[in-house]
């Protein structure tokens, strides 16, 4: 049975345009840093592979260490804030990092912009679960993460540009600029400082975490999206571009068409599953989703042709959209407003988890065995998360 409202609510006020228009232009600047980031060590701090490879795992040590502390502190603090001084962090960050020839203080600095990155993360995400009800609450999260994708992509097409046209440093300086323009924007179309009646806790209690833990489906959805983003960074961002490279044949330019097919991708299946989950329920459009997307990525290595594989990157893409937004949508709907920042804080946290933890497993279990060993292994889990899911279809039933 469905307990939820079958209307759904509209988005009320300006607060999800601000954070969405936040998320868009804090995307921008990471896609336009992000492909640059390694070449830009090698040229001023001559890199070797090991020092380029530790400024992702200190800028995800930094999100992991604020993500859960910023869900207690962004009723207190004011939503705002937190939004607006994590952008500002991050932009300081950016600053500091172009303007230094020290290694120690621009890991530093990186593991700063992590700790921005999850203050702005976790109250935008928080702003979007927060909702009246749960119909339409599919819709808003798959709103910001498409925000998010679109601002990734057309970030990505610049920065090459911006670094060998203008400087070195420019990306770093594009990005600062973005996210200042991204705090005024929060600032400007006035994100509420407050939540909806009840829907903070009145004091700083760590047994609320405990609470929320308990709740049915909030640690069976936290591993779910750990899984998710651990194959999003150990399969598809670091081991895929090789794979088309071996078993393709294609040039970088076809490698670089191809994982801009599978971003594509996302976007009708991030639609598709917000609007789909909201009418149906979570659980009957994130289980099949899990299938399909299990089924892509197992087939894979049989892949060979160029044309199938244009097709399967963008197929792998709209399934990986399908189920990205879903198990935040599943704890929203499960876990009660007062909590609602705890839970999201968590459920980042456990995030980060899988965004630092995926790379190191997929890569030895690639060297210890064949570069399509980590593409059956993630089909493998994600049947397992699926079958799992469609075992505790009874404690998830609000949602289903």
């Amino acid at each position: 049975m469905d307990d939820a409202p079958r209307t759904a609510p509209r988005l009320h006020g300006h607060a999800p345009v601000a954070v969405l228009a936040g998320a868009f232009l804090f995307n921008l600047g990471q896609g336009v840093l992000r492909p640059t980031l390694p070449l830009y060590l090698q040229q001023v701090f001559s890199a070797n592979y090991r020092m380029v490879t530790l400024i992702p795992v200190v800028f995800g040590v930094g999100k992991w260490v604020a993500s859960l502390p910023t869900g207690y502190l962004l009723d207190r603090v004011g939503r705002r804030r937190l939004m607006a001084g994590g952008l500002i962090l991050i932009a300081l960050g950016d600053v500091g990092s172009a303007m230094t020839s020290a290694y120690g203080v621009f890991l530093a600095l990186r593991a700063l912009a992590g700790v921005g990155w999850a203050a702005f993360s976790t109250v935008a995400t928080t702003a979007m679960v927060d909702q009246p009800g749960s119909r339409g609450r599919g819709r808003a999260v798959s709103l910001l993460l498409m925000s998010e994708t679109m601002g990734l992509l057309l970030g990505s097409t610049a920065g090459g540009w911006l670094y060998q046209g203008v400087s070195v440093a420019s990306p770093f300086v594009f990005e600062a600029s973005c996210m200042l323009v991204a705090a005024v924007a929060i600032v400007w179309w006035g994100v509420s400082t407050t939540a909806r009646a009840g829907a903070s806790p009145s004091r700083l209690d760590w047994h609320l975490l405990g609470v929320v833990l308990r709740t049915p489906g909030v640690l069976l959805m936290s591993l779910s999206n750990a899984v998710l983003i651990a194959i999003q960074t150990g399969v598809l961002v670091s081991l895929y571009p090789l794979l088309l490279v071996q078993q393709g044949g294609l040039r970088p330019e076809g490698v670089g068409l191809l994982i801009s097919l599978s971003v594509l991708g996302r976007l009708p299946g991030l639609w598709f599953a917000g609007s789909g989950s909201d009418r149906w329920g979570r659980v009957r459009v994130f289980v099949p989703g899990l299938a399909a997307y299990a089924a892509l990525l197992g087939s894979l290595p049989l892949v060979t042709h160029p044309i199938v594989l244009g097709l399967w990157s963008f197929a792998i893409g709209t399934a990986a959209g399908c189920v990205a937004g879903l198990p935040t949508s599943l704890i929203g709907d499960r876990v009660a407003p007062p909590l609602a920042g705890v839970s999201i804080g968590w459920l980042r946290t456990m995030t980060d988890v899988g965004h630092i933890l995926g790379p190191v497993v997929m890569g030895a279990l690639a060297d210890a065995m064949h570069l399509s060993a980590p593409f059956v292994f993630a089909a493998a889990l994600l049947v397992t998360i699926a079958w799992w899911c469609r075992r505790r279809a009874f404690a998830l039933s609000a949602s289903i």
